[in-house]
């Protein structure tokens, strides 16, 4: 199984909102590599969900619902959409910070191309954040 992390920023799409919803499309994406990401998840996949321009930090846990299909948004056939389903709010948000400053985490897409709004995490990494969500003053 692969793991995922998806940026939102929180005026736009938050956690909690998504909470809310309990679903939702996620569509907009018009870079090819975050594209090709959103082509990749599967069925029951985790995505870390990373509030991005204010909070700065993984909030919470987001599951693939539903494959790509489509982007709604475009008529265009390139752009894909899927569709997540909030699966549970992390015990204490990892900032980028304390990413940054994590050895275990510098080869973090989100560290490295900080503005791909999808992207592929590892193992190693899904566990290291999760880890660091439960230990305080991480």
């Amino acid at each position: 199984m692969a793991y995922w992390l998806i940026k939102s920023e929180p005026n736009v799409y938050s956690f909690d909102q998504l909470i809310k919803d309990k679903t939702t499309v996620w569509d907009g994406v018009r870079n090819y590599a975050a594209r090709n990401n959103l082509r990749a998840m599967k069925k029951g996949e985790q995505a870390y969900f990373y509030h991005s321009n204010e909070g700065l930090a993984i909030v919470g846990i987001a599951k693939v619902s539903k494959e790509a299909f489509q982007d709604p948004g475009t008529e265009n056939p390139n752009w894909v959409a899927i569709e997540i389903k909030a699966y549970k709010k992390l015990k204490r948000p990892v900032t980028l910070a304390s990413m940054k400053a994590n050895p275990k985490l510098i080869n973090m897409g989100i560290i490295k191309i900080g503005r791909i709004s999808v992207s592929q995490v590892s193992e190693e990494e899904w566990n290291e954040i999760l880890q660091m969500s439960e230990t305080p003053n991480a």
